[in-house]
This record gives C-alpha cells, structure tokens and sequence, in this order.
C-alpha cells in the first residue's frame, strides 16, 4: 500500500477493511446516498465489492486490480465504485450474496457485484483476476465490455437487472407451504449427515472442509436422545481429527477458519472469533457427554488464544487475525526443522518435529505446519510439550505480525460470551465466567442505545449500524446463557427486554420467519429471511432457540404461540433437505421434548453458586438435563422476577433466614418441594 497517494474517500471509515482500501486509486465511495446519487447522475453503473480485513483473496484482489493504476483508471472513468465491509452491513451482503447464489450456484468473498444506479444487479461474480487465466474471465476485459454495453445497449444491461430482481423478489415471496416441526426432520437430517460423514478423516464431505461446529452439536443432542454410538462416533472422531491437523494452531492455540484438504492439514490461515466461539461450545459440550480430557484441553486453549489474542482490554472481542504475512498466506505459523532446532535445542527440537510432523521436505511449500494427524499418541503429546509451546509463540511473535481486525461486533461476540458461559458451567473455571460477564457488560455500556436498540459494531470509540437480526438474536442467547449459569436476574431481563423489539421490529406476524433487517432500518432491494446456516447460525435458527427457551422459562402463551408460528415456518423452508439446517434442528430438538423446570426460592441470591455446582454435577452424570429451565426467587429479585415472570408471584420466600424450598417440575408432572438440593429427583 502506497501511503504517499492522496486517501480516498474511505478514509473517513472505522472500518479496517475500508480502511485498507483508503489508498487504491480506485475512487472508491463507502455505500452510501452519495454513491447512488452520484451514479444517478453520472449515469454510470455501479462497482460494488463486498469483502473483509482478513479474507486472502480479497488482498489477492486489491493487489492485482485495485491498487493497479490501470484497472483504476477503467473503474473511475467509467463506474461509480463503492466499497462494502461485510461485517459491518451483513443487510447489504446477504442482498447481494443470495442473488450470487442464486445465479453462480456458489458464493464467497470477495464479492463482486456490477449493478444499476437504483441497486438492481446484472451481474455478480467473487475473486476476478486482473486478467483472465484458466478459463476465468478477467476483470479488466470484464469491466471494458460493461462500459462498452452500457454506453451503446445499455437496456439490455437494464432489463437483465429488471429480471434478475423480480425473479429473487418473486423466490423470497413465494415461502413454502407451513409445516409441523416433527421428528422426521430431526431422523432425515440425521441420515443425510451420516451419509455424508468421512469415515477416514472424519467431517462433512471432500476439501474444502470446514468445521461447522452446529453440525456435530446437533448430532451430539441427538446421541444424547438416543444414545446411539454411532452419533457419537461421528462427533468425536470429527472432533479428534480436527484438533490433530493443521486447521488446529497446536502452538499457539485456536482454530483457522477452515480445510483446503480433506485431513484437516492445510488450513485457510485466517482466524475468526465466531469460528472460535463455537468450536468452545461444542467441544464444551462434548467434554460434558464424553468426559474425555482431550476436549477439555483444547477448549483451555481456544479461551487462551482468545483472551490473548482477541480481547480488548476493557472486555470486548475482535473479529480476527489474518492469513497472510508479509504478502504470503501462512508464512506467520509455518516452520522448517532448523528453526525449531535453534529455538528448542537439537534434542528437544528433534523430539518435536518428530511428534508434530516437522520434516526437510515439509508437508506445506516447504515448509511445514504443525501437526498431529499421523501421531498415534496424539491424545497426550500435548501436556510434555507445554514450555516448547510458549518458546515457539513467543519466537513467532518476532515474525511480521499479523493483521488483525479490531472491530468489535455485537453478534460475534455475543457467540463468544454464549461459549464462555457454557464452558463455565462444564468445566467450573470461574475465570470464564468473569471474561464473558465483562465482554457483556462491554456491549451494553457501548452498544446498545437509550431505546434498548442496538448497534452493529464498535472501534476507536465509536459505535455505528443499525443492529440486524443476528445482532439481536445472538445477544439474546449470551445472555440467556448467563443467566443460566448465574440465575442474576439482571442477565434474564436484558433477554425478555431485546426479544420484544427483535419481534417488533424483525418479525413477520402473518407468515412467521424474522427479516433480516428493520423494518425502520434502511430499505435495500430486498428484505430477505435467513434461513440457510453456514458458517454461522442463521439469526432465524438462533431467534427460535431463544424463543422456545424463552417461552418455556416464563410460561408466556403469546411466546408460545409466536415460537409455534416460527417453527411452522423453519418446518416448511428446511423439509427438502434439513441438513443444512442444524441450529435449527438444536431449536426443534428444543421445542420438541418436554423440558425439566426447577424454581428455587430463598432469602440469598448467593444460593446460585451452590445450584449451578449442584447442576454441573448432575449434568457430569447424565446427558439428558440440557432442557432444564432453572429460576431463582429472592427477597431481591422478587418484584422485578414478578413482572417477567407472572407464575412465580404465586411462590414465598421461606419465613427462616437458611432456608430454601426447591420446586421440580417434569414431564408436565411437579414433585413435592424440598428444602435439600440432594433430595431433587430430577431422574426419577
């Protein structure tokens, strides 16, 4: 990047993505009235591409074209070019990435999309070179035939994006028929993944594999249902084979974002927080089922990459770190056996190359990535090789760092701060807890307005965006999750408070399913519902999580009767092929099987440390307490517990200073209260 150049206009962005671009000569606009209105006026097609500070190929792209003086001066003279962080407008890009889908069959950063000044697209495509290469077009040519058409046949352009248009408005508007969420979808989507299942290197599939952490919760739920080994085969061996490759950073902690080969060697170097967040969920919770250490120690080490890596001093976590190092995808984490010689000692360091696959031929261009995969003893190589670890992170620490995106999103963090308070509760370390509580408080001192609405995102002080569904489902979630581990009421109302605007403002009252965006937001071509969960739950999977959790815990009939029209609507748009579609079969599983209810009643709120280890005990013991809704009265809570949750007017505190009363509910069936957590039947 030349800094000699005059900045563009992005460089008025907190974005680093724009911010990244702000010295292309390209004239690149941020999306905004301007862009448009200038393009209106100009009479020029619009430019968009979409991408994000630490995607690979969207470096390759700016190399190539837009920091090229050539490709610059095509795109200035002849279209209004505007740039996009995905991250910071999900709205925009989910717009555009749905219409790429639909006419490439495929999508992905970056995105390029060529469009009409009134946002209608004729064409999109994701990484164009400079100039065209086996078989692939090129995006100068690609670029000089657009302008050439739109200077001489521009309607033919203009009717492509009046068809293309309709057609996605009409495939939006026409939902499938509503359905009755059963356990057929649950069996199919089940069958569909084991047949999928890579017997050899575990996962979902050929290269490129990517972990997709929801896939293997659901399956995990569905052992603990069924007790089928098989499901649980599938899970750890996926588990297993993913922390022995290279996709797991065994020096220093953390996973990438995905596979380019089907072992799980060679990852796509790029690490992400919500990838982070969710691989801790789930090897939390397959710690939970299977006890077995391994998944203990790897989450240890995903919170530890986090906390050192991720983490803004007051509280908050950052999207993530870069592939590329001086130009170079993985040149950061790769190494040759000399180096580790040099660092560790000839015997130390042969004893290491031979564990973690470090040889003279190298298993990456060369050079080598650290690995497990054909180490028999792979389970317990870590805990001798703990000080070669430090000494080899602190000697990567000398290498070109790298680039790390410190924006701060209220949706991926809310993954995060949902995975430290399940990881609390499996494994009781209390410093877990206080790192999600303070990344919590973090969002709501800085992202959230005087109307309870929130924001996007956070960076250098500065809050911006309307907040999407995914904002507000997610952070829903966390704080039900601490609320589960704390029983502070405090956590239960911010969830109770954020649901009733995400319904207001994101629900769709007559057909069910949750829009993306506002309906007081900005209105773009389309208000799309996401349904499909990716790399990520899609907010409507995760809105009927909360909403069935919700409705059970506060025994709301409105909930109820919501939650029953969101699952009709998830019912009919994933019956064809419910695989794809597992966060929303954890809701279904969810809102499905009866839930076990315990309500505590005592003097002291302190009694909640006592009911989550009484709980964490249970859950070590069998498998099936993860429907429990668990709520705690207090002489302090008692009026605000009252207005959120009606029912438990009707229970009194306990007239003795020691004493608390436990009422258990299963099975639509109440036991006798007791006075002694030891006397629950909770498995009776």
């Amino acid at each position: 990047m030349n800094t000699n150049r005059i900045p563009n206009r992005l460089a008025n962005e907190k974005s680093p993505y724009l911010q990244q671009h702000m010295y292309n000569p390209v004239s690149w606009f941020p999306w905004s009235k301007d862009a448009f209105l200038k393009a209106k006026t100009e009479d020029k097609p619009i430019f968009l591409s979409i991408g994000y500070s630490t995607c690979h190929w969207c470096h390759v792209m700016e190399r190539e074209s837009f920091e090229n003086e050539e490709t610059a001066e095509i795109l200035n003279k002849h279209f209004i070019s505007i740039k996009v962080d995905r991250e910071e407008r999900p709205d925009v890009d989910a717009v555009y990435m749905e219409i790429c889908m639909a006419m490439n069959k495929s999508g992905g950063w970056p995105l390029t999309v060529l469009m009409t000044p009134d946002q209608k697209p004729f064409y999109t495509a994701t990484y164009l070179p400079k100039k065209g290469r086996y078989g692939m077009f090129g995006l100068d040519d690609l670029l000089f035939k657009i302008a050439q058409t739109w200077e001489n046949d521009k309607d033919k352009l203009t009717s492509s994006a009046e068809s293309i248009s309709s057609f996605i408005k009409e495939r939006i508007n026409n939902q499938n028929e509503k359905e009755e969420p059963t356990i057929d979808l649950l069996e199919n989507a089940k069958a569909q993944l084991q047949k999928a299942f890579d017997v050899k290197f575990g996962g979902f599939g050929s290269a490129p594999k990517f972990p997709t952490p929801h896939n293997l919760l659901f399956l995990l739920y569905e052992y603990n249902r069924s007790e089928d080994k098989q499901i649980l085969l599938i899970v750890e061996k996926t588990l297993d084979q993913m922390y022995k490759g290279g996709i797991f950073d065994h020096i220093g902690g953390g996973f990438s974002r995905y596979s380019t080969d089907s072992k799980w060697l060679v990852p796509h170097f790029e690490k992400m927080l919500y990838d982070n967040a969710l691989l801790l969920y789930l090897y939390s919770e397959a710690y939970r089922a299977t006890k077995k250490e391994l998944y203990r120690y790897v989450s240890s080490r995903i919170v530890e990459y986090i906390k050192r890596e991720l983490t803004h001093d007051n509280g908050g976590f950052f999207c993530g770190q870069d592939a590329d190092s001086e130009g170079v995808e993985g040149k950061y984490y790769v190494f040759s056996p000399e180096e580790i010689k040099n660092i560790l000692g000839e015997e130390e360091g042969k004893e290491f190359c031979h564990d973690y696959d470090i040889s003279p031929k190298g298993n990456f261009e060369g050079k080598n990535i650290s690995n497990l995969i054909n180490n028999s003893k792979y389970i317990d190589v870590h805990e001798k090789r703990k000080k070669d670890f430090s000494k080899l992170y602190e000697y990567r620490l000398s290498r070109i760092k790298l680039h790390k995106d410190d924006k701060i999103l209220v949706s991926w963090n809310s993954l995060m701060i949902s995975a430290l308070a399940k990881a609390y509760f499996v494994f009781g370390d209390e410093s877990y807890l206080q790192t999600s509580e303070k990344a919590f408080l973090f969002l709501k001192n800085n992202l959230i307005d005087n109307n309870g609405r929130l924001m996007v995102r956070w960076r250098d002080n500065d809050s911006a965006g309307d907040g999407k569904l995914d904002d507000y489902a997610f952070f829903i979630w966390a704080a039900l999750e601490i609320y589960d581990v704390t029983l502070n009421i405090d956590y239960l109302q911010s969830a109770i408070k954020t649901n009733e605007i995400m319904l207001e403002h994101f629900f769709d009252f007559e057909n069910g399913g949750f829009y993306s965006y506002a309906d007081d937001s900005e209105q773009l071509l389309t208000r799309p519902k996401e349904i499909y969960d990716g790399a990520m739950p899609s907010g409507n999977s995760v809105a009927a999580y909360v909403l069935t959790k919700l409705s059970s815990l506060t025994a709301d009939v409105k909930l109820k009767e919501i939650a029953d029209k969101q699952f009709e609507y998830i019912a009919g748009e994933i019956k064809n092929y419910p695989a794809g579609y597992t966060f929303s079969l954890i809701a279904v599983q969810r809102y499905l099987y009866s839930s076990t209810d315990l309500v505590c009643v005592s003097k002291d709120q302190k009694i909640s440390s006592e009911i989550i280890r009484y709980l964490r005990e249970k859950f070590m013991i069998k498998n099936e307490l993860w429907h429990i809704n668990t709520i705690l009265k207090t002489k302090e809570n008692s009026d605000i517990l009252t207005e959120l949750i009606p029912f438990t007017r009707e229970y009194y505190i306990p007239l003795e200073d020691n004493n608390t009363m436990y009422y258990l509910c299963k099975n639509n069936t109440c036991k006798p209260p007791v006075t002694q957590l030891e006397e629950l039947e909770i498995f009776n």
